[in-house]
Order: structure tokens, then sequence, then C-alpha cells
């Protein structure tokens, strides 16, 4: 009996099971989600660009016109270039964190988180995408009204410290991205997102010194607005257009840059335990 010949053997050219294929940093996945979370916002930018840029440029008309012949000067500029980079910055804060509470809500809802989960990106690169597609909304946003702001009469937005301007405005929107991140995870409706953004988002950024020097309130409201986060941010952002702070600068870019911090932090170990993500 003729013994059967040996069955020659192949190399593979897979991995073995659970051999990392990607390593180091996975750039065309962060690319691809980076680039689908920027198409996602301006596929509908008269929504989510210039809408907003149209909202804040109405609050620039109501303040400077009724009240602006009447408004004294504030920190020695007029009542109007004081003004306008308080909103300017308002405008990106609060798009960032409508940018990535909403995309992650509205995955979640649609069923399509999973698409986002099951690629081969680390929790430090997922959410390195969310902040960074909220980032670059906030900051279009912000050029929007700015250069709405430049043909605006009596209104002078001119720069006096670029570098004041870029880390308050990139910090400000990454806090409020990163809050928005948070609030997508947990929310389970839009409901939840909307709770946040009445309560939380607006009354801090409508009080945070962007209609009004604190110098003028009262020592207990001082008090009150001195500890608000948002007031070193709109102080900081203001101070590189008119070149005069109500706080040390110093201290607010120091808060900033550690709440961004902790809330990388948090972010980060909520994406990596699934919590209401996966099923």
């Amino acid at each position: 009996m003729q013994t059967p010949a040996p069955i020659p053997q192949t190399r593979s050219n897979h991995p073995e099971p659970g051999v990392p294929v990607i390593t180091g940093v996975n750039w065309m996945g962060f690319r691809t989600l980076y680039v689908k979370e920027v198409r996602r916002f301006f596929k509908v930018q008269l929504q989510t660009i210039w809408a907003p840029a149209m909202t804040t440029l109405l609050f620039l008309a109501i303040f400077t016109v009724a009240l602006g012949p009447i408004k004294p000067d504030i920190l020695g500029v007029p009542y109007a270039a004081f003004l306008a980079p308080g909103l300017i910055v308002m405008g990106m804060v609060q798009n960032a964190f409508s940018n990535s509470s909403s995309s992650l809500l509205i995955a979640k809802i649609q069923g399509t988180i999973v698409d986002v989960l099951m690629p081969p990106l680390s929790t430090g690169e997922l959410l390195a995408c969310f902040v960074a597609g909220a980032l670059t909304r906030a900051w279009l946003v912000g050029l929007a009204i700015y250069a709405a702001m430049l043909l605006w009469p009596g209104v002078d937005v001119t720069i006096r410290n670029p570098l004041l301007i870029l880390y308050f405005g990139t910090m400000g929107s990454l806090l409020l991205a990163l809050l928005g991140v948070m609030t997508g995870i947990w929310a389970d409706k839009f409901d939840h997102a909307a709770t946040i953004t009445f309560f939380v988002v607006q009354p801090l950024t409508l009080l945070s010194g962007t209609f009004y020097a604190i110098e003028r309130l009262s020592p207990a409201m001082q008090r009150v607005s001195l500890s608000n986060p948002f007031f070193y941010l709109i102080d900081g952002f203001r101070a590189g257009f008119i070149g005069i702070a109500e706080a040390n600068i110093w201290l607010g870019a120091g808060l900033i840059g550690g709440l961004v911090l902790l809330l990388w932090w948090a972010c980060y170990a909520l994406l990596k335990s699934g919590w209401k993500l996966r099923a």
C-alpha cells in the first residue's frame, strides 16, 4: 500500500490571533473618523456654522445698537470692543459642546455607534477624533463671527496678542468638547443633552462676564463670577483683543488647562469602560 505524499506546509501571511497588526497610532483610522466628524457638520453648514454666527451677531446688534450710545467705556475701551471678543469665544465653546454631544448621541440613537467602536482605534484615538471634530467646528464658527465683525461699523476687533486668542480659544473649545463627550455618553435622548445645555452651559457662559465687567458687580457677585471657570476663559480671550484682563492671565490659563486634563481623563475612563455605549 502506497503512503500518501505529505501536504506541503505553507507559511501564512496573516499574524497569529491576538497579535496586533497596527502598532502605534492608527493614523489612517484617525483621519477617516476625523473626516467623517467634519463632514457630518459641514454637510449642514448653514445650521452648524452660519446660523450660530448669525445668532451671535444678533447679540452684538442688540447690545451695541440699543445700549451702545448710553454705555460708558469698560476697562478703558468702548463697550462694543469689550463685548465682541466675548461673543466670539462664547459662540465657539457652545458649538464645540453641541458638536461632540450630538455626534455621540445621534450614533447611539440610530444604532450606528457600533460602527465607531468596532474599527481598530484605541480609546485615546476615538476621544481625540471626537474632540478634534468639535474643535474644528468651533474655530470655523469663531472665524465666521470674526470676519463679520470686521465689517461691523463701530466695532474694533484688532488683535493685540494672538497667542492669548489661540490658547484660550483652543483650550476653551476643548473643555466644552470634552464636556460634550461626557454628555453624549450619559444621555439617552435629546432631552438629556438639552438639560445640560440649558442648565449648565448657557448659564455659565452668559454669566461669565461676556456682557459686563465684574468690577462693577457687588463683592458677593464678584466672588461668584471668580468661581466660574468660564470667566477666566472669556477674560483671557478678550485680553488678546483689547490688551487688558480683569483677572490674572496665568491663573486663568492654568485653571482652564487643568480642567481640560481632568475632563480628558474622565472621558477616557468612560469611553474605555464602554458605559452606556456597549450593549
